[in-house]
């Protein structure tokens, strides 16, 4: 793997760090973001603010979790990623502790169909059970609940969203994000029940988004 290869991985893992911070995503140094280069994985470090990681901070582990490159200490959620890795096609992982999405995952066991764009990360968004983060424990419970899925909630925790490239796993990221507020905001007015899609819908949907965008 070449020296360009890692250092262009890790400038657009760090942009998009920064983006989860932004957009209100995570605060502080919660959350992490991760993304695959061959058989190598770039992540961030833990505990570092990502307005102060610069090219000299790459922090590199093979998919067994072996550091390879870097003298920081990689994200204590490593083991989610790593499991993401091994066991999925993904290129890119995002986690953070979004406000509404955790908030959801405190009341339910999966997402309500509020909103078709549930489609797009495989169908209803299952929510993982409680484990302490940075276990093997959570790591498999986030697994199973990404089971033919591309996104997840953690109970009292937060969220999990993989894809081909970091700018899939953050939109995924923010799309789930979205829908959380959408189903929160709804449920909040008194008298009125949300209406939800019928079961089968998010199929359609499915099958309608394959030939969305622009072809080529």
């Amino acid at each position: 793997m070449t020296q360009d290869a890692i250092g262009q991985a890790w400038e657009a893992l760090v942009a998009t760090a920064r983006r989860t911070v932004t957009d209100g995503l995570v605060v502080g140094t919660s959350g992490n973001v991760s993304v695959r280069v061959g058989d190598l994985v770039l992540v961030t470090p833990s505990g570092v603010p990502y307005d102060r990681l610069t090219p000299a901070d790459a922090t590199v582990v093979d998919l067994a979790g072996n550091q390879v490159r870097g003298e920081l200490m990689p994200t204590s959620e490593l083991p989610m990623h790593l499991e993401i890795y091994r066991h999925t096609p993904a290129g890119a992982v995002v986690h953070t502790h979004a406000v509404h999405a955790t908030a959801v995952s405190t009341l339910v066991t999966e997402l309500p169909p509020i909103h078709y764009m549930a489609a797009a990360l495989g169908g209803p968004v299952r929510v993982a059970p409680y484990a302490l983060y940075g276990t093997e424990e959570l790591a498999g419970h986030m697994l199973t609940a990404l089971a033919d899925r591309t996104a997840c909630l953690l109970r009292n925790h937060g969220t999990v969203a993989h894809g081909d490239s970091l700018d899939q796993a953050y939109d995924r990221t923010a799309q789930l994000e979205w829908m959380c507020r959408v189903w929160l905001t709804a449920s909040s007015v008194p008298g009125h029940t949300p209406a939800l899609l019928p079961p089968g819908e998010l199929d359609r949907v499915a099958e309608k988004f394959r030939g969305y965008g622009q072809r080529r």
